[in-house]
């Protein structure tokens, strides 16, 4: 499996300090775990980044934004080569 640097609390940190809850969202008091899916490339790029479980766009969105922001993971690796692997995250966005 491709590795975050840092691991999984890295990964989950990064998440978590770059969400932005989005405005109108707020005033609806629209909360959801989004889970998104993405490729960690054969050299550790995000790439294909698609939401897997979607409950409002603007939550989707700002999932896909922060995704994006992500560093290069260390790529996943199949009998001692590099490989793209299909990567998924739930992500926790609600007002607290």
């Amino acid at each position: 499996m491709p590795e975050f640097p840092g691991g999984e609390v890295a990964l989950r940190k990064f998440i978590a300090e770059n969400i932005q809850y989005p405005d109108i969202s707020r005033e609806s008091d629209v909360q959801s775990k989004v889970y998104i899916r993405f490729v960690v490339t054969k050299t550790g790029e995000v790439a294909n980044i698609e939401i897997v479980r979607s409950v409002d766009i603007l939550l989707d969105q700002e999932a896909m934004r922060v995704i994006s922001m992500l560093p290069d993971f260390k790529p996943g690796m199949q009998k001692g080569k590099p490989v793209n692997v299909y990567y998924t995250v739930p992500i926790n966005i609600n007002l607290n």
